[in-house]
């Protein structure tokens, strides 16, 4: 039987605007977060301290972000089941993802020795930073299960194109971690260890925020029979969905993670130089972010509703506004990257190698705006194998062009020239499939790539 077709409002300039600004606002504090963090550690002027907040920010990264589709699968399931107009479905979806989240963040605070020693060793730090981040990591993986419980609340929430309460949620879970790591690391002198308790408490105080406001909104998650949760063919589905977006990330994670250990292999100098600049591309990276969850949003709507003009429509202003943004940012941090490190970091040499690889680092927000709107509509759509399979090529050249450098002898600014050109080479990969995987979800291929930036 054909699918019935329901028509949605054609979107517009200031609908992606009103999901995405939320979002982007959102987002800002997470970064500001890290800015905080590694201002409050910089300011003990000791370079092996700020590379153990760098690590560990990698670490937690790549640990949590392994997960990062209890978010971004919710929330394209979720976008779908509101464009079906099937409202039980949407209770289901948030179920299935609290009960993961809670057992697999269980899961990794249990299994912590084993993790840290090969995310150590993986690390390639000196004694000096393995010390210090040795505290750190034990106390901040007990905050696993709720940040991966707080993934699934946040991706119903988008899902459902309240990004107003997004906002609410992730604004407050930051905020509740700057204060406590500036009273506890300032305050108490608790150093790393404060640090990584005020972000445990952040995260148990966030999750149960989220579980209210999604009550008010009519959800009841913890009344779905077991019955629903075990349906087969939905399970199936949820599965695969999952298990893309998982290996997807964590070829995105293996990228970032052969950038920090490489750089770490220069010298703690470098490795806390490239922190420094890695928080500047972060900036930029959630200001894109914010279009991401638009383009989830409405093409995840378009699908559900069966509607192929909506969707290209959503696709196309979606891609424009991150192009937009993306200049916007790369241009904001090569003029005022120096004073960002500046405010970062009082370690002489720090600064100045940090200013030495500026102009590559500040290309990377450029570089990675069509990767991010693609990413958005990809996962609305579930489209999830194939950005699966252009990540793992995309990481494939990656490795190529590491190599490469390497064996020119470019050092860190080899790193920097290889981690820009993989992100252009994702965003590339998935233009040039989105016609063909258009057609295939609604039976008329979608507008060439160059005509979705246009």
């Amino acid at each position: 039987m054909t699918p019935v077709t329901t028509r949605l409002d054609r979107p517009t300039h200031r609908r992606v605007l009103a999901l995405a600004l939320p979002m982007t606002l959102a987002n800002v504090t997470t970064p500001m977060l890290g800015f905080v963090g590694a201002a409050v550690i910089g300011r003990l002027g000791d370079a092996a301290l700020l590379g153990a907040v760098a690590l560990g920010a990698v670490i937690f990264d790549a640990l949590f972000w392994s997960f990062g589709t209890l978010r971004m699968a919710t929330a394209g399931l979720t976008a779908q089941a509101v464009g079906a107009r099937d409202d039980r479905e949407i209770d289901r979806i948030l179920a299935r993802t609290l009960a993961a989240g809670g057992l697999i963040g269980l899961l990794l605070a249990i299994l912590q020795g084993p993790i840290g020693q090969i995310a150590f060793a993986i690390s390639g730090a000196s004694e000096a930073v393995r010390a210090e981040l040795a505290t750190y990591f034990h106390i901040r993986i007990l905050s696993a299960p709720f940040v991966l419980a707080n993934y699934g609340v946040l991706g119903s929430v988008l899902g459902r194109g309240r990004t107003d309460l997004g906002l609410v949620l992730q604004v407050a879970i930051n905020l509740i971690n700057i204060g406590l790591t500036l009273a506890l690391v300032l305050g108490l002198g608790l150093g790393l260890a404060g640090a990584a308790l005020a972000t445990v408490c952040a995260e148990a105080l966030g999750l149960g925020l989220g579980l209210i406001v999604l009550a008010r909104l009519g959800s009841r998650p913890f009344r779905v029979p077991l019955r629903d949760l075990r349906d087969a063919s939905a399970l199936r589905r949820t599965l695969s969905v999952n298990i893309d977006v998982i290996l997807r990330t964590l070829a995105l994670i293996t990228a970032i993670v052969l950038f920090s250990a490489l750089g770490a292999r220069q010298g703690d100098v470098v490795l806390a130089a490239n922190s420094v600049l890695w928080n500047l591309f972060l900036i930029g990276g959630f200001f894109l972010d914010g279009f991401a969850t638009a383009a989830q949003t409405l093409c995840g709507r378009a699908v559900g509703a069966r509607d192929a003009e909506a969707f290209h429509a959503a696709a196309r202003l979606s891609l424009r506004w991150c192009l937009g943004f993306g200049l916007g940012v790369s241009l904001l941090a090569f003029v005022g990257g120096a004073a960002f490190i500046d405010a970062v970091t009082t370690n002489a040499p720090v600064r100045e190698t940090a200013r030495t690889y500026l102009a590559l680092a500040a290309l990377a927000p450029l570089a990675a705006a069509a990767p991010f709107a693609y990413d958005g509509i990809y996962i609305g759509a579930t489209w999830t194998r194939a950005m699966r399979n252009l990540m793992l090529c995309a990481l494939a050249a990656y490795g190529a062009a590491l190599a490469g450098v390497q064996a020119l002898g470019l050092g860190n600014a080899g790193l920097w020239i290889a981690f820009v050109a993989f992100l252009g080479a994702r965003g590339l990969g998935q233009a040039i499939a989105y016609p063909a995987l258009a057609r295939a979800t609604f039976g008329i291929s979608g507008p060439p790539p160059l005509r979705l930036a246009a």
